[in-house]
């Protein structure tokens, strides 16, 4: 074989000589597990051919990006399988998801469980008949003519030069560079038996699914996520490299669903949702206000020691001052509408005196501007760090709205620290490691963080503030040796921000405390300080929530302690239980030390039996059960029985006292 006849290519990191023409199922032929390709940064089909020079990289499987392809090429089979079953269903968008995939259609008829059940059965014999994935680059007339009987198809074809802004999922269908479609082509006869336009890239064939997929669930959906569009039919899936991993992430989910704290909330009796109030309006019952109250105070000793300092604002301003901040600009579909007040009209009806527009703040930051504007200040007070629990309300749709993590009206744990230029860097260093160190002491200590950037399309500013802002939160945020994830465009109108990114019990990732900084409100709230030298000078502003709200914040402890919280956090910290009623005496003044010890406890003496209550207590969750009689009684000594169902017995009464003190104070679980 001649030189001429061969190319080099670098293949995951080594020189590779290879014959001219060769396709990457060619190249990891002996690698069953690799199902595509990374082609000079870009995913590619394996039987696509390798170009002079290219760095190449196998996919696998189980990769993230190998996972992605699985999924969106388990939804492919899915599609073929409903216009099977429903002939007249037409074709929507179809993206592979955190976990999973959906796809979309219009269909007279919703689909059912039995649907459900009867769609994956068809879908394993598709995959059974190992059909290929086959790629064919078409112009846009020929697309429209393959695509004439899918209406949603032909629009997608309109949006091809615009597909990163049309909607939920159109970039996985049409976008830069060639329109391709996709055909499942039969292996025996070599016919295609469906297609579908999209960009791809796919698995090599849909043996590869084999049996780990699963349909979850279906429910409506607008088309590309316009609630104006037509109303279509979403059915969601997932699929695995493996039956085992499919099994395992199923129990997951399983897990997930008894850890709802919706679900908790109501078993607990810690929070509801009255339809009377409104969607996203909770109110906490006094469990969950216990556990609230219990949250807020120690926030609260920990911000005074870290030299904040608390005020206090209203709940609804006068619009000009979000004119000032640019909210209205930015901001205000996530506003709830303007109350128009005050106006004084004549007898005729002409008007006397105009009215003004008043909102419910959705943010803080404008009325600490205020306070901080409301007076000279000098150099010497900076930084000035204040810190408000702020009732705030955002108009989220009613079809984002979930629980405590998803709510119109909330409460943040809301910072603004007010510092120099030269403070600004130590000044966010000090205030990550405070957040970090708090969530830590909340039971939170698996992290990593996200940097978001500029939204060239929604900001305020200079591009050189934004670029010494996102510079500087960037060196921060490697400082402090977490993962550093990039977010392009996520940032706020005002300024960048990093995101604390906290992974709970299940390792589900939750968006925590954001930190940002801002060189724009100051401007434009005209701030100004007293320098060392006489000028005036701008403060910089940083933004910190540290729960993001506390509604939130108590939803996913909810989840991530399944309800049963530490200690120090439980509303109830201790249920005594007498063996008999004859002890009840003696339980009472046991409950009653504690009590005095400053111990949420209390004394079970309903008519219920004995096992009854000891059920009862590992139902609500109870960190310590103490149990007395006669021995211990006699003895001034209770058993200990703690929620894993272990017991320790005969402890004096005086050491178990000392015991749960020292496990509320150290915030023990």
């Amino acid at each position: 074989m001649s030189d001429a006849q061969q190319i080099t290519l670098i293949v995951d990191g080594e020189e590779t000589k290879v014959t001219e023409g060769t396709t990457g199922a060619e190249l990891f032929f002996e690698r069953r597990d690799v199902v595509v390709a990374r082609v000079d940064g870009e995913l590619k089909d394996l039987d696509q051919v390798l170009p002079e020079g290219a760095q190449v990289d196998g996919i696998t499987i189980d990769s993230p990006d190998g996972l992605n392809v699985l999924r969106h090429s388990t939804a492919h089979v899915m599609a073929q399988a409903v216009q099977q079953l429903r002939p007249d269903a037409k074709l929507g968008i179809g993206p592979y998801i955190t976990d999973g995939f959906y796809f979309d259609f219009d269909v007279a008829e919703p689909f059912t469980p039995e649907d459900l059940r009867q769609l994956e059965k068809m879908m394993q014999k598709i995959i059974n008949q190992n059909q290929k994935f086959v790629r064919r680059v078409v112009t846009e007339d020929e697309a429209r003519e393959a695509m004439k009987g899918e209406p949603y198809k032909l629009e997608l074809l309109g949006k091809k030069n615009d597909a990163a802004d049309a909607g939920e999922g159109v970039n996985v269908e049409v976008g830069a560079g060639d329109i391709t479609i996709y055909d499942n082509v039969d292996r025996k006869s070599g016919d295609s038996v469906w297609c579908d336009l999209c960009r791809g890239p796919h698995l090599p064939n849909t043996k590869l699914i084999s049996n780990a997929f699963a349909l979850t669930r279906s429910s409506a959906a607008y088309w590309l996520g316009n609630q104006n569009n037509q109303q279509l039919q979403r059915i969601y899936g997932t699929a695995w490299p493996t039956k085992d991993a499919l099994k395992a992430y199923q129990e997951r989910i399983a897990e997930a669903e008894r850890r709802d704290h919706r679900k908790l909330g109501a078993e607990l009796d810690l929070f509801s949702f009255p339809d009377e109030l409104g969607s996203g309006l909770p109110v906490f019952h006094p469990k969950g206000g216990i556990i609230r109250k219990a949250m807020e105070d120690y926030s609260r000793q920990r911000h005074v020691d870290a030299g904040y300092e608390f005020v206090y604002t209203p709940h609804i301003t006068k619009g000009h001052l979000y004119e000032v901040s640019g909210h209205l600009d930015w901001y205000k579909e996530g506003m709830f509408p303007a109350m128009h007040i005050d106006a004084e009209l004549n007898d005729d009806g002409t008007v006397r005196k105009p009215g003004q527009d008043y909102y419910l703040k959705p943010m803080n930051c404008p009325m600490h501007n205020l306070i901080f504007r409301s007076r000279g200040r000098s150099y010497r007070e900076l930084p000035l760090r204040l810190f408000e629990f702020g009732s705030v309300y955002r108009y989220e749709k009613s079809g984002v709205v979930h629980g405590l993590t998803r709510v119109r009206g909330m409460t943040q744990d809301d910072a603004h620290i007010y510092c120099t230029r030269e403070q600004m860097k130590d000044e966010l260093t000090t205030t990550l490691n405070f957040v970090l160190g708090l969530l830590k002491d909340y039971g939170l200590d698996d992290f990593y963080l996200e940097l978001s950037t500029k939204n060239e399309d929604k900001f305020v500013g200079e591009d050189a503030a934004w670029e010494e802002a996102t510079r500087t939160l960037a060196e921060v945020a490697e400082a402090s040796g977490l993962e550093l994830v990039p977010d392009p465009g996520g940032a706020a109108f005002y300024g960048p921000k990093i995101s604390v990114q906290a992974k709970d019990a299940l390792g589900r990732t939750w968006q925590m405390s954001t930190i940002q900084l801002d060189f724009n409100l100051p401007e434009r709230f005209e701030l100004e300080f007293q320098a060392a030298d006489g000028t005036r000078q701008r403060p910089v502003m940083i933004h910190r929530a540290l729960f993001g709200s506390v509604e939130r914040f108590m939803g996913v402890l909810t989840e991530h302690y399944a309800g049963a919280f530490p200690a120090w956090l439980s509303p109830v910290q201790v249920v005594g239980i007498p063996v008999a009623e004859a002890f009840n005496d003696y339980m009472f003044d046991v409950v009653g030390q504690l009590k005095a010890a400053g111990i949420r406890a209390e004394v079970d003496i309903s008519s219920d039996r004995f096992p009854k209550k000891i059920r009862t207590a590992s139902k609500d969750k109870i960190p310590f059960v103490l149990i007395a009689g006669g021995e211990d009684a006699e003895a001034g000594a209770v058993s200990f029985r703690f929620r894993d169902g272990s017991q320790d017995n005969g402890v004096p009464v005086a050491e178990a006292v000392r015991r749960i003190v020292d496990a509320v104070k150290n915030r023990e679980s």
